[in-house]
């Protein structure tokens, strides 16, 4: 009897690790965690004053699954296009830098471009802020957030992910839950996904820019994160930089520009090669 009792116990609990995956993403709670170390919260200094106003786009609510409702930004293309960018910001929430960059994206390629708020309407303007939204994130909030934009923009999109920081991560695990519709993944300085056989079902190339003088997304987490995207026979590209983590934000006092410059351009280059 005490036998059976045990190997119940042991398949329940395969059963559970199995069903986890759904809610919980390992990449994404590493980085959050990131931000109990001191040396981490003070790598990202409190953004500059910052306020854009934006010409055409607007926030806008979206069903959800559950009921419930997401907060994004919108910009919709002037002329009619299957293409969207879906934008994750960084720890500090869908603030004014979010919301020029997606216009810039928009304005540059003729794109549609949703950004999401997975803090539902919070905006950190101190690290001690941003540490208390990141950490408190629900995974499986966000993923409902991720899916639902999916949802909103229909199956017939064409979709491309990009963000920074801890949206960086985030860009990666939007492109992985997008399937076929993703023709391409952006991500700047975030937390790679380390899993193989989950890098495996990811159906789009990734380009990634990382600061080589960051002291937790290391030049050696980006290495392991080429080795393991190599052995899941997918393409990343990877450009690294001399520079700060947060180096792409203009409103972060550590920005530079020569190589947000040559990163932008990069990023452009990498989209616009695939629309078709």
């Amino acid at each position: 009897m005490k036998n059976l009792l045990l190997l119940i116990l042991i398949l329940s609990t395969y059963s559970l690790v199995k069903a986890q995956p759904a809610c919980c993403i390992k990449a994404t709670d590493d980085f959050a965690a990131l931000g109990n170390i001191k040396a981490f919260r003070m790598e990202h200094k409190a953004p500059l004053p910052f306020v854009y106003l934006s010409a055409n786009g607007k926030d806008i609510n979206y069903k959800l699954q559950d009921g419930t409702t997401a907060h994004a930004f919108e910009i919709k293309a002037e002329k009619e296009t299957p293409y969207y960018v879906l934008v994750i910001h960084e720890w500090w929430g869908l603030n004014d830098f979010v919301k020029q960059e997606s216009e810039k994206i928009s304005d540059e390629l003729g794109v549609n471009v949703l950004a999401l708020d997975l803090y539902d309407n919070k905006i950190a303007t101190t690290p001690d802020d941003a540490v208390k939204y990141m950490q408190s994130l629900n995974n499986e909030r966000a993923i409902n957030i991720v899916k639902g934009a999916y949802s909103y923009i229909g199956n017939t999109a064409k979709v491309f992910t990009l963000g920074w920081c801890f949206g960086g991560g985030w860009s990666l695990q939007t492109a992985l839950m997008g399937g076929s519709q993703v023709k391409g993944c952006v991500m700047y300085y975030g937390m790679p996904e380390q899993d193989v056989n989950k890098l495996k079902t990811l159906q789009c190339d990734v380009i990634g820019f990382f600061a080589k003088k960051d002291q937790r997304i290391t030049p050696e987490v980006v290495h392991e994160f080429e080795q393991n995207m190599d052995a899941a026979g997918k393409k990343v590209m990877v450009y690294e930089y001399d520079a700060q983590h947060a180096f792409a934000n203009p409103s972060n006092p550590v920005f530079d520009k020569a190589a947000r410059d040559d990163a932008y351009a990069k990023e452009i280059a990498f989209l616009k090669a695939r629309m078709k």
